[in-house]
């Protein structure tokens, strides 16, 4: 979570396409590769990724038994091997898959994960907006739903606190887990060795100089946060910037994400991040009562 204008490194930032020129027009004659997409309103069309989607609905049509690769190249208009580069690039990011004899394509199972994720953000961000408000309310900071998405928190839903200061806190965008309080919240919730995996796929990025870069001290700040019931991100991504968030449990007692709140630092007391601790801690027992999960007294309880 970052104040308006703040920058940070997206943790999970795609690296670019060689060969393709992003935010490239798409000029009349290409349109036989295009569908014929000639209009005003396509001219900031990236050719390749308009091509990759149109390769992704063409396949999605045949889901049983899949398409080979001149029935989708007929369909699509373009040659074989522009197709082969396009459904390759596809595969190898899990969103179709090849079977043999073939090969024939079909769709990826990464597609699941996508569609679980942008169905419970949807459903929790609309179910989970009163308490937000409430939450928000009640500290009179920024508050914010971030779902799990396999250790790293995922912002969904965010409610503005009052006042003139607005944090920037993009939505649908993977966050560091282990120096955000919604991330910690997750992490706290996971099995040591999901938690190791998750260090060594960040590499313990340093934001500030209170960020935690060390395993070891990870697992010390876990064993608090499932102690007292909420987590901390006290200057960890953004100086002068403090986060408090709870976990959010499911109808089975998984931990489906968290609820955080943001503030100024200034000279806060640690009574009072203990206070709003608490308080956050409520709401997000109170998310997790709507989903019809437990507590977390209940689940930390649990042998």
């Amino acid at each position: 979570m970052t104040q308006q204008n703040a920058d940070r490194p997206n943790i999970l930032r795609p690296a670019a396409v060689e060969g393709d020129a992003v935010g490239e027009p798409v000029r009349e004659d290409d349109s036989a590769a295009a569908n014929g997409a000639t209009s005003r309103d396509d001219r900031y069309t990236v050719r390749s990724v308009q091509r990759a989607l149109q390769l992704l609905e063409i396949v999605a049509s045949e889901p049983q038994s899949g398409l080979s690769l001149t029935e989708i190249a007929k369909t699509l208009g373009v040659s074989k091997s522009t197709t082969l580069a396009t459904a390759r690039t596809l595969t190898a990011h899990g969103i179709l898959r090849s079977i043999e004899p073939g090969p024939r394509y079909k769709l990826g199972t990464a597609l699941i994960r996508y569609g679980e994720l942008a169905s419970k953000g949807n459903a929790l961000g609309e179910l989970c907006l009163p308490v937000l408000r409430a939450v928000s309310s009640a500290t009179g900071m920024t508050a914010r739903l971030a779902v799990n998405q396999d250790g790293y928190p995922v912002g969904v839903e965010r409610v503005d606190g009052p006042g003139n200061v607005r944090f920037h806190a993009p939505l649908g965008q993977p966050e560091p887990p282990h120096a955000t309080a919604a991330g910690k919240s997750i992490l706290a919730m996971l099995s040591r060795e999901r938690v190791a995996e998750v260090c060594r796929e960040t590499g313990l990025t340093r934001f500030t100089e209170h960020t935690i870069t060390e395993q070891e001290t990870l697992f010390a700040e876990l064993d608090t946060v499932r102690r007292r019931g909420y987590s901390v991100d006290d200057e960890e991504e953004v100086m002068g910037v403090f986060c408090v968030g709870a976990p959010v449990f499911d109808h089975q007692g998984a931990c489906i994400g968290a609820i955080s709140v943001t503030g100024i630092k200034h000279d806060l007391p640690s009574w009072r991040i203990a206070e709003i601790g608490q308080v956050v801690r409520a709401h997000a027992d109170e998310m997790s009562h709507l989903l019809g999960g437990p507590a977390f007294a209940e689940v930390t309880a649990r042998p």
